[in-house]
């Protein structure tokens, strides 16, 4: 009985999960032809966009389907003809006359006479229990018509009970799930799981990247064993992640139903449908259901040279804060990554050394095995005269978005041989650990050349007799961020003085707080409360950021606050101040800090109310619903008011990642003899200095110098004509995104979205020994190109929609100090100019012809510019510095 009801219960869940009479697969009836009426439809348009305003086109078509052979054996493997015919191309949407590419022209014309016969020849398939077991079809015929034939034999794979089945058609090996109701059947393709050659790369911070989103549904309706109609339908949305208004949608419609089922052909008897095959047609042979790749040719492009001639002009250095010269850079790439070596060499060799930095800047960008070998042929690393062109090539390198293998082992080799400027030979290496850590990231850390590569930097570091030589390995690896090599920055952080100090714990705070384990916390505590040896307050206050922002512990937190009332007064006022960021900016330790300030030794208002003009503040450049943007200003001074370093930071953060995307200190030294000040505890033997470093992008630059040394310092002080100092200045690839995508109706769809930046970032020190002042400005002018194009190339038709988005602005970091009194008086001054910003979206539809449908839309606003207010005890300390320069400047006789 308990048998019977097993079985019983077996029976009935077979029956409701799939489709009533049929466990196999769809079924043809002898000698009958199965007349349908076939459409496959193309849409581009922004994601949120109606489709009915979308570009696009329809290919429709009568399609023939019937029955060759049954196998005699298994009723479901069946060998199936199905013939195209009375083929038509027109708008996907109603178009009037005038903007009807289509209109006037025969489909003969459009398509070409070659191509439609191929379209119009018979397929035939085997089906077996439903799934696509041989495609047969002609092998000479053009790649793109035998791709359409994909996409409508694919249509016929379906199994007619419920489940999750793997199927290969015309887009690859794919996880489908079936859902079954009736005679209806559903079939979900999971396009993420596709098993396709891909072609293309990715940009390699996740901000600066491009989200895709796809989906595919098909529902069967079935009649009398056989289909009765199929609607296919592709959805393929493009976000970019920092702005995802930018966006694009790429939809692919496909639609079978049956019109008539009349008399046909008998079948051919035979034991082997490959037999049947062969007699019927021996030309045919058995082809892939996944589709090929396949390449238009652009007709009418213009050479490399051509293009650099239209774009030339915009390229020049006075032009570089401007939109033009970012969307010029971006289309100059795009020619050159289709450009042969020789082509890009004859551009190089025939320019200016004005323009010849731009140019250096595009090609490496390019990141082509022929625009590397052009490159590197042009560079000679052994001529001190071309350290310009070799800076902007290896900051170029280090900003690339998807770095070969070959790269890193190109520089590696150059590093091993001879460099003339030892700035450029500091500069490689330091951009050797950028590449590192973007090859790791990408999964390949045990590439030779990445394995290469970090064995000489430790064990060159390891040897390193020079300070300048140790802090040069010490920013490779900041940059490189390599587990093993924590241990190796701890030595460094805790034995060491000054900037070598400085550079390994600076390279610690980079790391992800869960490489920081119990060893590091300890080292960084150790030198912060100077367990050990006296160490500088630079050195003192990083390290404690180290542990501040590493999941610190009640006790690790509880110290630095009791430490805080014994620290020199200018150090105090930083710390308490970067506690107080800690709390007011929500960070993560904050619930830690609030549970420690409960005790009462630790909080109170002796600790808490020491004077001082240090200060590090935080706050909010944007907040999106995208990506929000912070800012961060700290600020330290020694006892007697010099400025002992200035840090600002930008940074873009989404829900899943952060980018560093700048950050600019300068650092000074052993400044008080000027004024014959006392210099603090710790640092009375240091000799006088003042430099800059950035980080811009995640990727560590080589620091600038002002002045090293009293006398340099003399020198530079009666000769220093108030000009900023370049930290960089160039054009840089940020989004380089680029997907060849196969359409499971036949077609092929490109996507690209290009980033990119004209920047230059300057900065300068100032001193006025008559006034008792010091300025510091740190200057960022940037120019940002967005520029996001998805095609479908039909080869007989392209269709698709360009987005555009441009916007320049400054922001300027000012911070004047006034140092005749103690306290004496600071004002830092953080300000955006007006922003002209720029947004258009171009759809089109175009033939060989030339016959073309364009749509523009778009807008152009001017931003506001903003002084942003830090805290007000920043403000009104700058009223009383302005206040003071407008006394004296009244009273100066």
């Amino acid at each position: 009985m308990i048998l019977l009801t097993v079985l019983f219960l077996c029976i009935i869940s077979t029956y409701s999960a799939s489709v009533k009479g049929h466990t196999t697969g769809p079924s043809l009836n002898n000698d009958k032809l199965y007349k349908f009426a076939y459409s496959a439809e193309v849409y581009v348009d922004q994601a949120k966009a109606s489709l009915r305003k979308s570009a696009g086109y329809r290919i429709s078509s009568a399609v023939d389907v019937n029955l060759l052979w049954r196998n005699p054996d298994n009723d479901g493997d069946q060998l199936v003809k199905v013939t195209i015919r009375d083929v038509e191309v027109e708008n996907v949407n109603e178009r009037p006359a005038d903007k009807n590419i289509f209109k006037g022209k025969s489909t003969e014309k459009i398509i070409g006479k070659e191509y439609l016969d191929a379209l119009q020849r018979p397929m035939v398939l085997e089906l077996v229990r439903g799934k696509v077991k041989n495609f047969y079809s002609y092998q000479n015929e053009p790649v793109f018509t035998q791709n359409i034939k994909r996409g409508l034999a694919s249509l016929f794979q379906l199994q007619l009970h419920a489940g999750a089945a793997q199927e290969v058609d015309i887009s690859g090996k794919c996880n489908t799930t079936y859902h079954v109701r009736q005679d209806q059947v559903t079939k979900i393709k999971a396009l993420d799981s596709c098993e396709i050659e891909k072609q293309g790369f990715t940009s390699h911070n996740q901000i600066l990247d491009v989200s895709t989103k796809a989906t595919s549904a098909t529902i069967y309706v079935l009649e009398d064993s056989f289909i009765k109609s199929i609607k296919a339908e592709e959805n393929i949305v493009l976000l970019l992640n920092y702005r995802r208004k930018t966006s694009s949608k790429i939809v692919s419609k496909q639609r079978l139903e049956l019109k008539s089922v009349q008399a046909g052909p008998g079948l051919i008897a035979e034991k082997q449908a490959a037999n049947v095959v062969k007699n019927l047609d021996s030309s045919y042979v058995a082809m892939s259901l996944v589709a090929e790749p396949v390449k238009s040719k652009c007709k009418k492009c213009p050479s490399l040279s051509e293009h650099w001639k239209s774009i030339r002009e915009h390229m020049n250095p006075e032009k570089l804060s401007k939109a033009e010269a970012a969307r010029s850079f971006l289309s100059f790439i795009q020619s050159i990554r289709k450009a042969t070596k020789e082509e890009i060499l004859q551009i190089i060799r025939s320019e200016n050394k004005e323009l010849l930095p731009q140019i250096v800047d595009a090609v490496t960008s390019a990141q082509t095995p022929a625009s590397l070998e052009a490159i590197l042929d042009f560079l000679d690393f052994k001529d001190a005269s071309t350290s310009v062109l070799q800076e902007r090539f290896l900051y170029a390198c280090g900003f690339a978005s998807h770095p070969s293998e070959m790269l890193l082992k190109s520089l590696t080799d150059k590093f091993k041989g001879d460099i003339a400027n030892e700035e450029i030979r500091e500069t490689v290496v330091i951009v050797m650990g950028a590449l590192i850590r973007k090859l790791c990231d990408r999964g390949g850390c045990k590439l030779p050349a990445v394995t290469e590569a970090k064995r000489l930097i430790l064990s060159r570091l390891e040897k390193a007799k020079k300070d300048d030589n140790v802090r040069m390995y010490l920013l490779a690896l900041k940059n490189a961020l390599l587990p093993e090599a924590i241990p190796v920055l701890l030595k460094y952080a805790e034995s060491e003085e000054g900037p070598i100090s400085t550079a390994a714990v600076t390279a610690l705070q980079r790391y992800d707080p869960s490489f920081l384990t119990k060893e590091v916390k300890e080292t960084m505590n150790r030198i912060y409360h100077q367990s050990r040896k006296i160490h500088e307050k630079t050195v003192r206050t990083a390290a404690a950021a180290v542990i501040l922002n590493s999941n610190p512990s009640h006790m690790e937190v509880k110290n630095i606050l009791l430490s805080i009332g014994e620290l020199p007064l200018e150090m105090t006022k930083y710390m308490l101040s970067m506690i107080q960021d800690i709390l007011q900016f929500e960070m993560p330790s904050s619930k830690i800090v609030r549970q420690v300030l409960k005790d009462m030794r630790a909080h109170n208002y002796e600790r808490f109310s020491k004077p001082g003009s240090s200060s590090a503040y935080s706050g909010y450049i944007t907040r999106g619903p995208d990506v929000s943007s912070t800012y961060g200003l700290d600020i330290l001074y020694s006892g007697s008011g010099i400025l002992r370093r200035s840090n600002m930071n930008i940074r873009i953060f989404d829900r899943n990642s952060e980018l560093h995307a700048i950050q600019v200190v300068i650092e000074a030294q052993g400044l008080e003899s000027i004024i014959a000040a006392t210099p603090d505890e710790g640092e009375e033997n240091l000799d006088s200095f003042a430099g800059m470093s950035a980080i811009l992008f995640d990727v560590q630059l080589r620091p600038v110098t002002f002045f090293e040394g009293y006398g340099d310092l003399m020198s530079k002080m009666f000769s220093a004509t108030g000009d900023l100092i370049s930290v960089v200045k160039g054009l840089i690839l940020l989004t380089d995104y680029s997907q060849e995508i196969q359409l499971q109706s036949g077609p092929r769809a490109s996507t690209e979205f290009l980033g990119g930046l004209a920047i230059d970032i300057s900065g300068g020190m100032e001193f006025s020994l008559w006034y008792r002042e010091s300025k510091t400005n740190i200057k960022n002018r940037v120019a940002m190109f967005t520029v996001g194009n998805t095609e479908v190339d039909s080869f007989f038709v392209k269709t698709g929609m360009e987005t555009t988005l441009e916007v320049e602005t400054t922001l300027d970091f000012i911070s004047t100090v006034q140092f005749s009194q103690y306290p004496f008086l600071v004002c830092m001054q953080m300000d955006r100019a007006e922003s002209p910003f720029r947004h258009y979206v171009t759809k089109y539809e175009s033939l060989p012809s030339g016959r073309r449908y364009t749509a523009r839309r778009g807008k152009a606003e001017l931003l506001a510019g903003n002084e942003y207010p830090l805290h007000q005890e920043n403000s009104d300390m700058c009223r009383k510095v302005f206040g003071a320069k407008s006394d004296s400047s009244s009273n100066w006789f």
